[in-house]
């Protein structure tokens, strides 16, 4: 939950779908970006 509110502000819904869906959201913008950072690991040999 850290990362998401240093993403930006809190979540703004308040209905508990909404929330969810904030949430996803967030988290699908999140996902490439530590994907970018991620070590690739080739098997040589």
């Amino acid at each position: 939950m850290r990362r998401l509110k240093s993403f930006g502000e809190r979540i703004a819904s308040r209905d508990p779908d909404r929330q969810a869906a904030e949430i996803h959201t967030r988290i699908a913008l999140l996902n490439p970006f530590s994907a970018l950072g991620r070590a690739e690991i080739v098997r040589v040999a």
